[in-house]
């Protein structure tokens, strides 16, 4: 069972975009060459200096509004076991499009810590079609298997807008009191994109004691600004060489927005 994940300082997580995995339309065929494209990752985020890891099916588009199929969960598996044996890290998963109980079998598996949800609580339109949160299930499938393990929640997710008129501070807080996650996630309209750091800001109002991580678009130019009202970035596209979103991660890269995280 893994241990409980409550870190005590800003924190860096870096995301592991697996390629395309079996089942997927561009899968390669080779997912030796998978993994080891993850361990290389791996070890720039260790060399860099980030607090964690997470681990996305990030390659397998287009995704899933449902569950995925089970060979999706045995080569997350098998990529999850073999970056959890290269480093001690609090390791995390993100099963997309939203399969948080595959997540959360990950995780139980894997030695993992957290699990990032897109859809938590409420309902999103995405390109996925409309996708509504499963806060129940989670929160009670998760005291089954792993129970340790903490929910990152996203509140207006990328990629997505919300059913109805709620307002982002509404929806976080019923993410937070109603739905019962860890930690909540802001992000941009898409991957790559910086969130509006107004709507950073309502959401600290509106909870001013949970822990919110930055869920896309965060820069070396612009992780001291948000860290301002955060706990917490996700980042992996500016972490690439060249900031290029299927390339390598580079550690000289990670390295260099760690250390602002710090300063800041």
């Amino acid at each position: 069972m893994s241990a409980p994940f409550r870190p005590k300082r800003k924190l860096v997580i870096g995301v592991i975009h697996l390629q395309p995995l079996p089942g997927s339309p561009k899968w390669g065929g080779n997912l030796k060459s998978v993994i080891d494209y993850a361990l290389a990752d791996t070890r720039a985020y260790v060399r860099g200096g980030v607090d964690a890891i997470i681990i996305e099916n990030f390659g397998d588009a287009p995704f899933t509004k449902a569950g995925v199929d089970p060979e999706t969960i045995a080569a997350m598996s098998a990529a999850g076991s073999s970056v959890r044996a290269a480093t001690n890290l609090p390791l995390g998963f993100n099963v997309l499009r939203n399969d948080a109980r595959a997540a959360l079998a990950l995780c139980a598996a894997c030695g993992g810590s957290f699990i990032r949800v897109n859809v938590h609580t409420g309902a999103m339109l995405t390109d996925q079609g409309i996708i509504e949160g499963s806060a129940y299930e989670t929160v009670r499938y998760r005291e089954r298997i792993c129970p340790a393990v903490s929910i990152f929640a996203d509140v207006h997710v990328k990629h997505a807008v919300p059913l109805g008129d709620f307002q982002i501070e509404d929806s976080a807080h019923d993410t937070l009191e109603r739905g019962l996650a860890d930690a909540l996630i802001v992000s941009g309209t898409g991957t790559g994109v910086a969130a509006d750091i107004t709507d950073v800001q309502r959401v600290r109002r509106a909870c001013p004691n949970a822990k919110i991580l930055l869920g896309s678009g965060i820069t070396i130019g612009n992780v001291q600004e948000f860290l301002r009202h955060a706990d917490g970035v996700i980042v992996g596209t500016s972490l690439k060489v060249g900031g290029k979103l299927f390339h390598p991660v580079d550690p000289r890269r990670v390295a260099t927005l760690v250390k602002a995280a710090r300063a800041g």
